[in-house]
């Protein structure tokens, strides 16, 4: 899945004084671009500064003057970052703005004072919660229409009462606002968790590619290299007898090791690949090299298997064919594949030794490996002599494979 951009620590982590439940607000938002916001609000502030009048540093001048500061710092304020306002005071604010528009509205005789009311009723409800909100926006229309009403400073010569009951009317484009904001933030949110989700499920699929990496080196080195060093310590202290039989025996088990070795990190190399091998096919093949030509049956419906449970089957075939060489040789191999309706299976069973094995012992690695394998698919492994039926006595691997 592709990826998205890192947000910075500084605008995901959370800040002192944020709601439960809220977006803290300092990560920016598509769509809301605060240069416009500025843009609009200087403008509010610049229009309000070149028309409303009367204007001066007495009498209603000055309470004029004193009210557009108090409109103008109110309405600049909205820029101020959400985390850096709790809820309390923000109210506190837009309450005292509301007053304020209210009051220039009635003392002004002219300009674009009201502009003040309709642009805090808006981002009231851009700040607030709905009904906070609402109700403010309410108190705001209900003064603005009283003061017009009621006649209460000469701005009722230029305005209608009922164009005050407007004024509160933009808290419901804010709350359209809030709203796309706050989906917006959560499909972020959404995109940002399932990323993180991704790269930790990366991440174990790295470590579990590395573990299965691990069980691949030691099924073609761990064995075959404890093998042919134990044939040439063999040899090297046969030399000292004098019996040059014996160490070519151990020459040849050891070139024979060697050959093994090679065959088998060739196996290795096709399930490290991506590609999946023909489960049937590879099986008959490894079979077949191992010198059990015609040793394999296959029962049920074949039908094509994931990668995973193709290249584990593959490599527990490996390892038993491995191990029964080593601890029965000589002996003969019979391989079963049994596709069930909701799992596979796969036995390979030896008979007995025909000859002596090899002095030594094996790790234990081996059937380890082959366990942890099956329990990656969410399948079982028996290892173990047959006590009973016609294969009694034979050594069996049994891995089922849920499907």
């Amino acid at each position: 899945m592709p990826y998205l951009r890192p947000v910075p620590a500084e605008q995901s982590a959370p800040h002192p004084g944020d709601e439960p439940g809220r977006d803290a607000g300092a990560r920016p938002v598509p769509g809301h671009d605060p240069r416009v916001q500025w843009a609009v609000s200087l403008a509010v502030v610049a229009a309000g500064l070149l028309t409303i009048r009367p204007m001066g540093t007495s009498g209603r001048g000055l309470a004029v003057a004193v009210l557009f500061a108090v409109n103008s710092a109110a309405l600049l304020a909205r820029r101020l970052p959400e985390h850096k306002v709790p809820p309390r005071p923000a109210l506190a604010w837009l309450s005292l703005g509301v007053v304020a528009a209210a009051a220039l509205i009635g003392l002004s005789s002219s300009g674009t004072g009201y502009l003040f009311a309709f642009f805090l009723a808006g981002h009231i409800g851009y700040r607030l919660d709905t009904r906070p909100a609402l109700v403010l926006a309410g108190v705001c229309s209900l003064l603005c229409g009283a003061v017009l009403y009621l006649r209460l400073g000469p701005g009722h010569e230029l305005l209608p009462w009922m164009f005050g009951l407007t004024t509160g009317a933009p808290v419901l484009v804010g709350i359209v606002n809030r709203t796309q904001r706050q989906a917006v933030r959560a499909a972020i949110d959404a995109a940002e968790s399932a990323e993180r989700a991704a790269r930790a499920e990366a991440r174990t699929a790295v470590l579990t590619e590395r573990g299965r990496i691990a069980r691949d080196v030691h099924d073609v080195l761990a064995h075959s290299l404890a093998g042919i060093n134990m044939q040439l310590e063999l040899a090297d202290a046969l030399i000292d007898t004098g019996d040059l039989e014996k160490v070519r025996a151990a020459h040849a088990t050891a070139h024979a090791l060697v050959k093994e070795s090679l065959r088998q990190a060739q196996w290795t190399v096709h399930a490290l690949r991506e590609d999946v091998l023909p489960l049937r096919e590879t099986l008959a093949s490894m079979l077949a090299s191992s010198g059990h030509r015609d040793a394999l049956t296959v029962t049920g419906t074949v039908r094509e298997l994931p990668a995973p449970a193709v290249q584990n089957l593959l490599r527990i075939a490996q390892e038993a064919l491995t191990n029964a060489a080593r601890h029965a040789p000589g002996a003969a191999v019979d391989a079963e594949l049994a596709f069930a309706p909701a799992s596979v299976e796969l036995r390979i069973r030896n008979r007995p030794a025909t000859r002596p094995a090899a002095p030594g012992a094996g790790s234990g690695m081996g059937l380890i490996g082959m366990r942890e394998r099956v329990a990656l698919l969410g399948g079982t492994l028996t290892a173990g002599p047959v006590t009973e039926g016609p294969h009694q006595g034979d050594w069996q691997v049994e891995a089922v494979i849920p499907q």
